[in-house]
């Protein structure tokens, strides 16, 4: 049985740094205290910040196989602690693709919360560390961990499959608000009438999009460039639906002048603000190169892009955004059902809209392209059910 919250204590040491090294992990359940889990291994000579990496992932790991959803990582590694919430910088090349490693485990969880504890608050996973040093120095295999439970099997009666069913069964019978990715399954065409249907579309280019620099909360108009890309989207967006219900768009001035420029093709419809489709908060990394990013945060930037639950420096995470493009978009169904919405947004929240609509995991999020003033479309029923019908549709920007 899945515990749903865990406490992981970890640690990890060198004798000599570097030298003989290991790690210790364990997992407990954070009502109870029980211990669910140990982690430990002798490996080899390595730094002490290595080892203690090493425990880390280890415990979050073992957390994952016990199917956690919220995990408190507590450890008396001030520098792990720190670089994980990317309040410090991760200079060390060697550390780089084990943070990255670790960040990418925390976007399997629902919520990570990480804390430093002192040593003598961490004595289990100490101990554990220990004895794995000392089976490195000595050249042996540390003790073996502990067996892992047992992997749920989905045959024709399993739990697994059981709770399966139900889940179509309850998204079969919600409102506007149904996760996408618990919708009933069909193969059937659906009428297309009963469904909202969303005109999702990226502002045009700005002086940043060409420069190619991270462009999140900061005000930066369209260009000249922009606006001819706006004026021709908003003749598509009329060709594509010309009955629609509404226009709303981020309140950046990139969007509202895209919106208003499909808006006036509409027949001068108002168009709709929402804060919730604002772009991500880049934080630090705000008006910069990705080159600049890449050569001033190199450590941050790999767990930025292991992790969706990672924030730039001073800034949001895509878990954040994700949350907040959920939220728009289930108020636009509930506002608008079996209407047609046209979206004007930003890069961040579009890809994690259609993220959901597929039901599609992280690494989507970084094989999509979105162009400037393109144009996707999809359909949400009633049930949960949707249709992606386009993806960044830029045949009306052929020509400029």
């Amino acid at each position: 049985m899945a515990v749903r919250a865990v406490v992981v204590e970890a640690d990890g040491g060198s004798r000599g740094n570097p030298g003989p090294a290991g790690y210790g992990a364990v997992v407990r359940d954070r009502a109870s205290g029980e211990v669910l889990a140990e982690r430990s291994e002798a490996i080899g000579v390595a730094t002490n910040n290595v080892a203690e990496y090493r425990g880390l992932i280890a415990g979050l790991e073992a957390a994952a196989e016990l199917g956690s959803a919220e995990v408190d990582a507590r450890m008396d590694s001030k520098l792990v602690v720190e670089q994980m919430c990317g309040r410090w910088q991760i200079k060390h090349p060697g550390l780089r693709p084990l943070a990255a490693q670790a960040a990418a485990l925390v976007g399997r969880f629902a919520a990570v919360r990480f804390q430093w504890i002192p040593r003598e608050r961490n004595r289990h996973a100490d101990a554990l560390a220990n004895a794995a040093m000392d089976a490195a120095a000595a050249g042996a295999a540390a003790p073996p961990p502990a067996a892992e439970p047992p992997r749920e099997v989905a045959g024709p009666d399993s739990a697994a499959r059981t709770r399966a069913r139900e889940a179509a069964a309850r998204a079969a019978t919600r409102g506007a608000g149904s996760d996408p990715a618990t919708a009933p399954a069909s193969w059937e065409p659906r009428p297309s009438d009963t469904a909202t249907r969303l005109i999702l579309v990226r502002h045009g280019e700005t002086e940043f999009t060409a420069q190619r620099r991270y462009s999140g909360r900061g005000d930066v108009p369209l260009s000249e460039r922009g606006r001819v890309q706006a004026r021709a989207t908003a003749a598509r967006v009329a060709a594509l639906a010309p009955a629609v219900a509404a226009v709303v768009s981020s309140p950046l001035s990139r969007c509202t002048a895209t919106a208003e420029a499909i808006a006036a093709a509409l027949g001068g419809i108002p168009v709709r603000q929402l804060d919730d489709l604002i772009e991500c908060d880049f934080g630090a990394w705000e008006g910069r190169t990705f080159a600049e990013v890449r050569e001033g945060w190199p450590g941050e930037l790999d767990a930025w892009l292991a992790s969706t639950r990672v924030a730039p420096p001073e800034g949001e995470s895509f878990t954040e955004v994700g949350a907040r493009a959920a939220r728009a978009t289930d108020a636009l169904l509930r506002a608008y059902p079996g209407e047609t919405v046209v979206v004007v947004s930003h890069v961040s929240p579009i890809k994690l809209v259609l993220r959901d609509a597929l039901a599609a995991d992280d690494a989507f999020l970084h094989r999509l392209y979105l162009d400037a003033a393109g144009i996707s479309v999809l359909d949400r029923w009633p049930d949960g059910g949707v249709a992606v019908r386009s993806v960044n549709d830029t045949a009306h920007l052929a020509d400029l």
